[in-house]
C-alpha cells in the first residue's frame, strides 16, 4: 500500500506505483512524448475516455496489453500540455487557476496508471514487463519535469508565501502546504545543475527498481523447490501434495512435485514437513532465491539503488534517503525510528533465546539429536503450541471457509460497524478468472464504491498482500473509489474447499481495513483522499481492522465447519485466544531484524561506498542484537520487493509504529462498548474518512482523546512496560508518543 504523499518521492521509479491504489501526483514537463497514433486510433484506445463502466471500472474486455503503451505516451503529451498552460499562464497564480487546474491534469495519464500496475503486479506476463521496462524511466522523467519546471514551481511558491490572505478552507489549505512540501522535496530549489543530477539518478533508480521487481518474481518462480519422491512430503495433507503434483505437472515435469515460495523468507509448508533434509532444501531455496549468480540475481541491482538513493538525499539536502523518506512521516527523523527500535531489542532477544531453548527441548523430547536451525523452527513451534495450546492448524481450517470468511466475517463486521452491504456481480469484466466483484452500499442504501478481491497465489504475481485503486475518490473530479484487495493465498485442488489458515483470515481483515479507508474517502481533492497519507499512519486502519475477526458476534457468524454446519466450539475458540501471545520472540524478531536492514540500508550517507550486499547484510544483522542465526529476518536485502520496489524504503517500521495506534483505538472501542454502530460512525467520521486533511496527530488525538500511549498495545501482545524498558518513543512531527513494540499477530507483508 502506497501513499500518494509517500509515491511522490519515489517518483514513479518503480512498478511499486501499482501499489498505490490512487492517482498520481499531478506532474509536467517531460521531453515532448512522441504521438503513438493517428487521431481516430488514438481516440479507440479503451484509456482515451473515462470507462462507460459503472464507477468508471476499467473495462478489461476491451484492454489489450498492446494498449497500455500508447495510452502512457498519450497520457504524458497530454498531461505535459495541460500543466505547461498553468505554468505559462499570463494570469496571477490562484489557488483555483494553479492547484485545483493541476488537481484535474493528468486524468488519462491516471487512468492507465492505475489499471497497468495493478495488472502487472497481479497477473503479469511478458508483454507487460516489456512495456513496464520501457516506461518506468519515461514516467520518472515527466514526474521530474513537472516538479522542476520553475515557472510552475514559482506559482506555487507565490500561493504559499501568500497562504494567510487566500482565505482558503482547511482542506485547501492542507492540499496547498502538501503541493509546496513535494516541490520542494522533489528538487525545485535546486540549481539548474544539480536538476540535471536529479533527472538521471531518477531515471536510473525507475529503471533498476523496476529490474529488480522482474527479477524478483523470475527469481522467485524458478526458485521453487522440486521434489522427487513423494515420501519426502510426509506431513502435508492430501490436497497439498496433490497441489505439488498439479503445479510439477504444469511445467513439464509429470511425477514430482514442486514446491513453490511465496514472498517472505519462511515458508509456510515448514510447518507440517516431517522431512528435516526437504525444510532445509526447501528453507534455502526461499533464501538464496534470487542470490544464484544468474540473469535474476538481484544484488547487483540492490548495491546501485541504495548508493543512488544516498546520492540523491544528498542533492535534496539530506544526510541519508532515510532522512529524506522521513522528513514528512508521523516518526520524522530516522533517530527517531532508530531509538524506538532499539527500545524492543533486548525484550525480543531475551524472548527470542527463551523460545529457541524449549524448541530445542522439543526436539530432544522427539528423540532427535540435531540443533535447533531456522527451517525448524516452525515445525517444532508447532509442536509445542499443540502441546501447550493444544491447537492444531488442521483443527481450524475447516472452519474458515474463504467465502464464507469473506461474506459473513469481513463484510458482516463492516455492516455491524458502519452499515456496509455488498451485492456480488458478475456483470463486470475481470482481469483473471478467479476475481470476484462486488458493489459496495452505504448505510443509506446508496452505491458507495466497487471492491474486486483476487487472492489466489499465481507464478505471475507479485508476493504479499495489497490493497489499491482502480479509480480514487475525489469530489472534484466526480469520482467514487473502485478498489481491489489482492493476496497469495494457496488455491485449493478443484473439487476441494477452499479453507484457509486463521492468518490468511487476519490477513483479509486487514487488507479490508485498508479498502474501508479508501471507501469512506470524502474528499474534494484527490492527492489528499483516502489512503493518501503517511507510511506510518496508513496502516492503522487496516491493522486495526484485524481486530474484529476475533471479536465473539464476528466469529460466531463466519467460523463454520464447512462440512457439518456448526459453529466453532468455544474451547477452539480460547484455544486461538489463548495462543496469540505465542511464538511472539519470533513473530516481533523477524519483522524488528527486517525493519532494521532497511533503516540501515537507507542510512548510508553519500561518502559510503557501494556496498557488498552479503558482507553489509551478514554485518547488520550480526550487530542488532538480535537472534537472526535461528530467528532471520522476515525479508532479506535480496528479496525486500517492500524496500526496492515497492516504496517502502525507510517506512517498513510502519508496521510496528501504527500498531500502537490500532491497539490503542481497539482499547477505546471496548471501553466504549465495542463492536456498536455508533463507535464506528465515529471512527469513520474522525480517522477513515479523513485522508490527508489534517496532521496525524491531531487526527488521532481527536479520535482517542489524547497522544498515543503503549499499554494497549502491551496488553495484547502479553508484554510488560518492564519487560520493555520505560515504553518511551521519540517524540513525532505532532507532538509526543509512545513506542509501539512489534508487528506480531499483524501482517506485515
Amino acid at each position: 500500500m502506497l501513499s500518494r504523499k509517500f509515491l511522490f518521492k519515489t517518483l514513479l521509479a518503480s512498478s511499486g506505483l501499482a501499489l498505490a491504489g490512487i492517482a498520481m501526483p499531478a506532474m509536467a514537463d517531460a521531453p515532448p512524448a512522441k504521438p503513438a497514433k493517428s487521431a481516430p486510433a488514438a481516440a479507440a484506445n479503451p484509456f482515451a475516455k473515462p470507462s462507460p463502466l459503472p464507477f468508471q471500472a476499467p473495462d478489461f474486455s476491451a484492454i489489450k496489453d498492446s494498449d497500455y503503451a500508447p495510452a502512457f505516451q498519450m497520457g504524458m503529451a497530454q498531461h505535459l500540455a495541460e500543466v505547461n498552460r498553468i505554468a505559462n499562464s499570463k494570469s496571477a497564480p490562484t489557488f483555483d487557476n494553479t492547484i485545483v487546474a493541476m488537481e484535474k491534469s493528468g486524468r488519462l495519464l491516471d487512468r492507465v496508471s492505475q489499471v497497468f500496475f495493478a495488472v502487472s503486479q497481479a497477473n503479469s506476463n511478458p508483454a507487460l514487463q516489456a512495456v513496464e521496462t520501457e516506461i518506468a524511466p519515461k514516467l520518472a522523467a515527466h514526474s521530474d519535469a513537472i516538479y522542476l519546471n520553475k515557472k510552475l514551481f514559482d506559482r506555487v511558491e507565490t500561493l504559499w508565501n501568500a497562504r494567510d490572505t487566500l482565505g482558503l478552507d482547511p482542506e485547501q489549505a492542507q492540499l496547498l502546504k502538501v503541493y509546496h512540501q513535494n516541490f520542494i522535496q522533489a528538487g525545485a530549489q535546486l540549481n539548474p545543475a544539480d536538476q540535471a543530477k536529479l533527472k538521471e539518478i531518477n531515471k536510473e533508480l525507475s529503471t533498476l527498481s523496476t529490474q529488480f521487481s522482474q527479477d524478483l518474481l523470475a527469481a522467485t518462480a524458478d526458485g521453487a523447490l522440486v521434489v522427487d519422491d513423494k515420501a519426502k512430503l510426509a506431513g502435508l495433507s492430501d490436497a497439498e501434495i496433490q497441489n505439488a503434483a498439479d503445479a510439477a505437472a504444469e511445467r513439464g515435469m509429470q511425477g514430482k512435485y514442486l514446491l513453490g515460495l511465496q514472498n517472505t523468507t519462511q515458508q509456510p509448508l515448514l510447518q507440517d514437513l516431517n522431512d528435516r533434509a526437504t525444510r532445509e532444501a526447501l528453507f534455502n531455496a526461499s533464501w538464496t532465491r534470487a542470490e544464484k549468480g544468474g540473469k535474476n540475481d538481484t544484488r547487483a541491482s540492490i548495491a546501485t539503488i541504495a548508493k543512488l538513493r544516498a546520492d540523491k538525499a544528498k542533492l535534496l539536502g539530506y544526510d541519508s534517503y532515510s532522512a529524506y523518506v522521513l522528513s514528512d512521516q508521523m516518526a520524522e527523523t530516522p533517530e527517531a525510528v532508530a531509538d524506538f527500535m532499539a527500545k524492543l531489542v533486548p525484550a525480543t532477544a531475551a524472548q527470542e533465546r527463551r523460545e529457541a531453548a524449549v524448541l530445542q527441548q522439543q526436539i530432544q523430547a522427539d528423540g532427535a539429536d540435531f540443533q535447533l536451525k531456522p527451517w525448524d523452527w516452525d515445525k517444532y513451534s508447532e509442536e509445542v503450541r499443540k502441546a501447550k495450546y493444544d491447537l492444531d492448524e488442521a483443527q481450524v481450517k475447516p472452519y474458515f471457509e474463504i467465502n464464507k470468511v469473506l461474506e459473513d466475517g469481513v463484510f458482516y463486521a463492516a455492516n455491524q460497524l458502519y452499515g456496509l452491504t455488498f451485492k456480488e456481480r458478475t456483470d463486470l469484466p475481470v482481469y483473471q478468472p478467479d476475481v470476484k466483484v462486488y458493489t459496495v452500499y452505504d448505510k443509506d442504501g446508496s452505491e458507495l464504491g466497487l471492491m474486486y478481491f483476487d487472492y489466489w497465489k499465481r507464478d505471475n504475481k507479485a508476493g504479499g498482500a495489497w490493497m489499491s485503486n482502480f479509480v480514487g475518490q475525489s469530489k472534484l473530479l466526480g469520482t467514487k473509489p473502485v478498489i481491489y484487495n489482492v493476496a497469495n493465498f494457496q488455491k485449493p485442488a478443484p473439487d476441494e474447499p477452499a479453507l484457509i489458515s486463521f492468518d490468511d483470515v487476519t490477513t483479509m481483515f486487514h487488507e479490508f481495513g485498508h479498502a474501508l479507508h479508501g471507501l469512506f474517502a470524502d474528499q474534494t481533492y484527490p492527492t489528499l483522499s483516502g489512503t493518501n497519507v503517511a507510511r506510518d499512519f496508513v496502516e492503522f486502519p487496516s491493522q486495526f481492522n484485524e481486530h474484529w475477526a476475533l471479536d465473539p458476534k464476528v466469529l460466531s457468524h463466519y467460523a463454520v465447519n464447512y462440512k457439518t454446519g456448526e459453529a466453532m466450539p468455544p474451547e477452539l475458540v480460547a484455544k486461538i485466544k489463548k495462543a496469540a501471545t505465542f511464538n511472539q520472540g519470533y513473530s516481533l524478531g523477524e519483522v524488528l531484524a527486517a525493519a532494521q536492514l532497511d533503516l540501515k540500508w537507507h542510512a548510508l550517507p553519500a561518502s559510503a561506498p557501494k556496498q557488498n550486499v552479503d558482507a553489509f547484510e551478514a554485518k547488520t544483522l550480526a550487530d542488532m542484537g538480535l537472534d537472526t542465526a535461528d530467528v532471520p529476518p522476515r525479508y532479506r536485502s535480496s528479496y525486500f520487493r517492500h524496500i526496492w520496489a515497492n516504496g517502502y524504503a525507510s517506512g517498513y517500521y510502519a508496521y510496528l509504529w501504527t500498531e500502537m495506534l490500532d491497539d490503542d483505538a481497539y482499547s477505546w472501542f471496548m471501553d466504549h462498548g465495542g463492536l456498536t454502530a455508533e463507535n464506528g460512525q465515529r471512527f469513520r467520521d474522525l480517522i477513515l474518512s479523513k485522508g490527508h486533511t489534517m496532521d496525524y496527530g491531531p487526527m488521532f488525538r481527536a479520535f482517542y482523546g489524547k497522544d498515543p500511549e503503549i499499554g494497549p498495545m502491551l496488553e495484547s501482545r502479553g508484554l510488560t512496560t518492564a519487560a520493555i524498558g520505560d515504553g518511551t518513543a521519540p517524540p513525532t512531527a505532532d507532538g509526543p508518543a509512545q513506542a509501539p513494540t512489534s508487528d506480531a499477530g499483524h501482517t506485515a507483508g
